[in-house]
């Protein structure tokens, strides 16, 4: 890919701003985060969390090329180039729109949504597609998924991009609309539809009719793909019917367009096998979970929907390891202990699959298993009954030991069996002790709990204790 993302002239009037001042350097990137901004960046100073203005100095101190601001900034000593707009979240999506209308006719976009498994999915098909376009794939590091997060990623895309890779997701309905309609894909994905922001829709089916959005957007001649194995199937694929664009499904039922003729789920990955437009493609994921082979279908399914050679594609999913906070593992104690992250974010949905892929870890080489739950945020009214419900999950999947943390996860706590009760506590910093001293070799622990949770610090409390030999399985 170009190592220039735009020259200033071309960023000034895809903002639709003036120009003050002009870059003295190439522009490579963009930024919203001087914590991280690298040198070529363009800085764009959202009010966000945080008011971006009182951080436009810092982040020319830090090499920034550009930045783009009000138009009533007021310019400080050492500043840069300036592009001044009305509003700086509009100047960055009309730099998103100039981006998506420069690529080439013959690239090809996928966007991804559902409740669960976005950003997995969203990884898988970036490394499946590198493997078909290598150095022409484009997706964001991070979960950029939001209404600054989409266009952020869109205004970083360079112009000879064969695949654009983007996930969409949504707290509320009509989120996902004006996000898919900047994007315009070829391809469209909804991976599942879950119990998950229930606090802002009155039922499940809410959030597919959300979740539907994404294919408002899909360009003509697009292809909708959805999960046949969802209880909301019906609904999302009459959406997508309604859209007028072209539909395939995947899943484990006979009925699905992509289904898997081979399914062998192991704690060292899967084994799949499917017909793909008449074409048998045999494939391993390296990463665990019943719920990840599932949601490969989908990347295959998008992987031949887009034109890529998806045999070929499958082969990096062999290489595929789940990122830190979403399933990575880490063998600790010269690897008498496994740890099991999965501390980036939960819901019901989320915490069943994730026990059933700790399940899957066979006892002779771990005896234990320890589930270290979180509250699941977001959840509304039925909050309570939802942690509750776990515990026929906790069951299932033979958890020996229980630690829970959060005011929903007492509901949990309350109805484990007393034997599975490792411990309670309001917050994750004040279970940290009591679940390091319960730990020993021969364990496999998994952390989970929803972001706001503050899961994550046990994760790296229990690397620190155990250090020892520890490295990634």
């Amino acid at each position: 890919m170009t190592d220039v993302l735009w020259t200033f002239d071309a960023l000034v009037r895809a903002a639709g701003g003036t120009a003050d001042g002009t870059a003295s350097m190439p522009l490579t990137g963009f930024s919203i985060d001087t914590r991280s901004i690298k040198s070529g960046d363009v800085f764009v100073a959202l009010k966000d969390q945080r008011e971006g203005h009182d951080y436009v100095a810092s982040a020319f101190e830090k090499g920034a090329g550009a930045a783009i601001v009000s138009t009533t900034y007021e310019r400080k000593a050492g500043d840069g180039a300036l592009v001044r707009v009305p509003v700086t979240l509009q100047g960055l999506e009309g730099i998103a729109r100039a981006a998506r209308a420069r690529l080439s006719p013959a690239a090809r976009v996928i966007a991804v949504t559902g409740s669960v498994g976005k950003t997995g999915t969203k990884e898988m098909l970036k490394a499946c597609l590198s493997l078909v376009a290598p150095g022409r794939v484009h997706a964001a590091d991070k979960s950029f998924n939001n209404h600054w997060g989409v266009p952020l990623t869109l205004a970083s895309m360079p112009a000879d991009t064969h695949f654009g890779v983007f996930e969409i997701g949504m707290n509320h309905a009509g989120e996902i609309t004006p996000l898919t309609k900047l994007v315009r894909p070829h391809v469209a994905i909804i991976t599942t539809v879950e119990a998950v922001h229930l606090e802002h829709f009155d039922s499940v089916e809410g959030i597919a009719e959300a979740k539907s959005e994404i294919f408002l957007g899909l360009e003509p001649g697009g292809t909708a793909i959805i999960n046949r194995d969802s209880p909301y199937f019906a609904l999302m694929d009459k959406r997508a019917r309604q859209a007028g664009r072209t539909l395939r499904t995947f899943g484990l039922t006979d009925g699905a367009d992509v289904h898997p003729f081979r399914w062998a789920i192991s704690a060292d990955g899967s084994e799949v096998a499917v017909n793909l437009s008449g074409r048998d493609v045999a494939y391993h994921v390296a990463a665990p979970g019943a719920h990840i082979a599932q949601n490969s279908l989908a990347v295959l399914a998008a992987a031949d929907a887009a034109g890529a050679d998806a045999g070929l594609a499958s082969k990096a999913l062999g290489g595929l390891h789940a990122p830190q906070g979403r399933g990575s593992r880490t063998l600790l104690a010269s690897g008498s202990l496994l740890l099991i992250d999965e501390s980036y974010n939960a819901n019901p949905a989320s915490m069943r699959s994730a026990l059933s892929a700790m399940a899957t870890v066979p006892r002779q080489r771990y005896g234990r298993r320890v589930a270290v739950l979180g509250d699941m945020l977001e959840l509304g009214p039925d909050a309570a009954a939802l942690h509750a419900g776990l515990a026929e999950a906790i069951d299932a999947t033979a958890i020996d030991l229980v630690f829970c943390s959060g005011p929903q996860m007492s509901h949990l706590f309350a109805v484990v069996p007393a034997g599975k009760r490792g411990g309670w506590a309001i917050n994750s910093s004040e279970i940290r002790e009591p679940l390091l001293n319960a730990l020993r070799p021969g364990d496999v622990v998994m952390i989970k709990g929803s972001n706001g949770s503050r899961m994550a610090p046990l994760v790296e409390a229990i690397k620190e204790k155990f250090a020892a030999s520890g490295h990634r399985e």
